[in-house]
């Protein structure tokens, strides 16, 4: 139900990519009612790559839906018969058991991720699937640990520009809660803002310190971080913006 106030609900702005943004859209809508304004624009866009691959690993490791979906588009030998996978959470673990392989989450980030693969006696060599920015070194850290661990990059994520009506609901004067769910797509959303709307009253909602810290430069009014590095946390984030107000 949403939260009682004499103001509006602010006007949300959905930076992710297509799916992902509507799937959290609809998450919102169930949270605040059918009714609240969602201006979707995504900032990036996935291009799929199709890298060569040396060798057959004994298990694949996906730290996104992206990457499961560009394991899909590639063709490549070495992939054929590899029927295990690590997931970094859960809708990447859903992602990856439809594309047919037995996939395994550590319901996390890419730390719960390394310490998952570390404490089951996974032997590899394994391969990490990712895009073109990564964070947390998992390949490194495993080979580190013992677990040969290679990666190739499956997919990049082009930039792209606010929406005309992303820009029209930044410059009208109400404010805008942005839930952030990466460092790239904040540092992308802050320079559209400084380029198109400076004078934007934006919310913040961080999926985590890192993405909070990609922010900081936003001329934002209010910041919340996610207790945890996942979606229904976020949406919680979402909310306690919304309490705020309420209590203002």
């Amino acid at each position: 139900m949403a939260p009682q106030s004499r103001d509006p609900l602010p006007t949300f702005l959905l930076t992710r990519p297509e799916a992902q943004g509507a799937r959290f859209a609809a998450a919102l809508r169930d949270a605040f009612g059918p009714d609240i304004r969602i201006v979707t624009s995504p900032l990036m866009m996935p291009e799929f790559l199709s890298p060569a691959i040396a060798e057959q690993p004994e298990a694949l490791i996906f730290t996104s839906e992206t990457g499961v979906e560009a394991c899909r588009r590639l063709a490549s030998p070495e992939l054929e018969g590899v029927g295990r996978a690590w997931c970094v959470g859960n809708r990447t673990a859903r992602a990856a058991r439809a594309a047919g392989f037995e996939a395994r989450s550590a319901d996390g980030d890419a730390e719960a991720l390394v310490a998952a693969i570390l404490g089951t006696g996974e032997r590899g060599p394994l391969l990490h699937l990712r895009g073109a920015e990564s964070r947390g070194d998992v390949a490194g850290r495993l080979s580190a640990q013992g677990i040969p661990t290679a990666e190739a990059i499956v997919y990049d994520q082009r930039p792209k520009p606010l929406s005309a009506e992303a820009i029209d609901a930044l410059g009208g004067g109400r404010p805008v809660l942005a839930p952030l769910f990466s460092p790239r797509t904040a540092r992308l959303l802050t320079a559209e803002v400084a380029r198109g709307a400076p004078g934007a009253v934006l919310w913040i909602a961080a999926l985590s310190p890192a993405v909070a810290e990609a922010a900081a430069s936003l001329p934002a009014q209010r910041r919340q971080i996610a207790a945890q590095p996942d979606a229904d946390a976020l949406l919680d984030a979402v909310k306690a913006l919304l309490d705020a107000q309420s209590d203002a």
